[in-house]
């Protein structure tokens, strides 16, 4: 992989100094914005009615985000770890951004409506970005985990992207296999906002030679970060993810 075409990184970056750097223009919340509240929220999907969380954010922010959780055959929800965490970054004003964050369940997980598809979830991320955009009108940042990036990639990046303003892509534990099948990421190429690829190098579900050659493929900008020792799931690793997605959205975002 060639420097100027992706920058393949360990999160070397202490969890202190990712949160000071995050800290340096922060967010003026005033005394009632402290603990912005959690919204209940409905949203019409392709396939029915879409159970969804809004943490609300602190007024004239520059971005509202959708978060979108991992495989819902295998537990995966709105209230998973690793995308309440991520949740954290973006929302909660210790973290300086203080966001709007849509979470929502797919098809046929908790409350949704339909059945589980694989595929036509992809069709659920543009109905939680058709809210977003209406509620906000402002651009939309958009992170998914494990089968959420899946998802969270073929809406952003595929034939209806441009119907949203999707400034930003987070693809956490991006899985090269798993569940059956290959993944491949050519509507990547369709995107020409800030990408971040953010895996462990113990991922069962993608090795890091295999994001190296994802992100090799991918147009500019774009970062692939490997935390040592992590797995797909970012066990005893949550700070470090969390401090190298606050570092990348400082960096490449803001």
């Amino acid at each position: 992989m060639n420097a100027g075409d992706s920058q393949l990184e360990s999160a070397s970056t202490t969890p202190a100094a990712a949160l000071s750097r995050c800290q340096q223009a922060p967010i003026p919340f005033t005394a009632s914005q402290q603990n912005p509240g959690i919204r209940a929220v409905s949203l019409q999907g392709p396939a029915g009615r879409l159970e969804a969380l809004l943490n609300e954010g602190a007024p004239d922010v520059p971005f509202a985000a959708l978060l979108c959780h991992p495989h819902p055959v295998y537990g995966g929800n709105l209230h998973n770890k690793v995308v309440y965490r991520a949740m954290k970054v973006l929302n909660d004003p210790e973290w300086a951004l203080g966001w709007p964050v849509l979470r929502f369940n797919f098809r046929g997980a908790g409350l949704s409506q339909g059945t589980h598809d694989g595929e036509a979830e992809a069709g659920d991320v543009l109905a939680a970005l058709d809210w977003l955009t209406s509620e906000f009108r402002r651009p939309i940042f958009v992170g998914g985990y494990s089968f959420g990036a899946v998802m969270a990639h073929e809406a952003c990046c595929g034939a209806q992207a441009a119907n949203h303003d999707v400034r930003a892509l987070a693809l956490l534990g991006l899985p090269a296999s798993g569940d059956g099948r290959n993944f491949r990421y050519n509507f990547l190429n369709n995107s020409h906002a800030p990408k971040l690829m953010l895996s462990g190098d113990r991922d069962s579900f993608a090795s890091a030679d295999e994001l190296a050659r994802i992100a090799d493929a991918t147009p500019d900008p774009k970062r692939l970060v490997i935390i040592p020792g992590a797995d797909h799931f970012f066990t005893d690793h949550m700070d470090a993810m969390q401090h190298e997605l606050a570092h990348w959205i400082e960096e490449q975002v803001l």
